[in-house]
């Protein structure tokens, strides 16, 4: 893939439990166009494309009247996939960023390789946190379940650690601020990498 070329793709998943049509290009400048029915998860979202320079269109509806753990994960595997797809033969990339992100009282931090081999510790996270609701509709443990599905999707090695934090608003977003800088530096070209930074020669 041409390093000039813009790395865009669209990835869709319908089942009988979401329906997601999402657009990526990793060469944007952040914006953003998201609706997935769930305010708190546009939010993260948002945040996601403002911090990672990832511009970011999302549609997505779901059984929400039972729970947001549908449309919540099936985005995170649609997104994985669109990056994946966009990321091409990983040609040029840094392939690695390493990010600390604080929020007032919550720090997070995050480090992303573009492996290849989906892989995802994720600690820190205070008791309690998973079955917080926070907006009125988005638990806690949907943070860590999001990673899972976008990490494995996409093909990342991703740690990513709260080192401290008391507000579940801010944990949550200082996670996905995290690891979207993270991921900013590790999809960016880096003029020094000749061809595809492994040993192996492919990732």
């Amino acid at each position: 893939m041409s390093e000039t070329a813009p790395r865009t793709a669209r990835a869709v998943r319908a089942t009988s439990e979401s329906n997601i049509d999402l657009s990526v290009n990793l060469d944007g400048t952040g914006t953003s166009d998201i609706e997935t029915t769930v305010p708190f998860f546009n939010h993260m979202l948002t945040a996601f494309a403002k911090h990672s320079l990832t511009d970011l269109t999302v549609r997505a509806s779901g059984d929400t009247d039972i729970d947001v753990h549908h449309t919540v994960e099936d985005t995170g595997i649609v997104l994985g996939q669109a990056i994946r797809e966009a990321l091409g033969d990983k040609r040029g990339v840094a392939r690695y960023g390493d990010a600390l992100v604080p929020l007032d009282e919550s720090l997070a931090q995050a480090v992303v390789d573009i492996s290849g081999r989906p892989y995802l510790v994720h600690l820190g996270e205070p008791a309690g946190f998973e079955f917080h609701l926070i907006g009125g509709h988005f638990t806690g443990s949907m943070v860590r379940h999001f990673f899972e599905a976008i990490t494995f999707a996409a093909g990342l090695t991703v740690h990513l650690e709260l080192v401290r934090g008391r507000d579940p608003h801010h944990i949550a977003e200082a996670e996905f601020k995290a690891f979207a800088r993270a991921f900013r530096q590790a999809k960016a070209f880096d003029a020094g990498v000749v061809g595809i930074p492994s040993t192996k020669g492919a990732l």
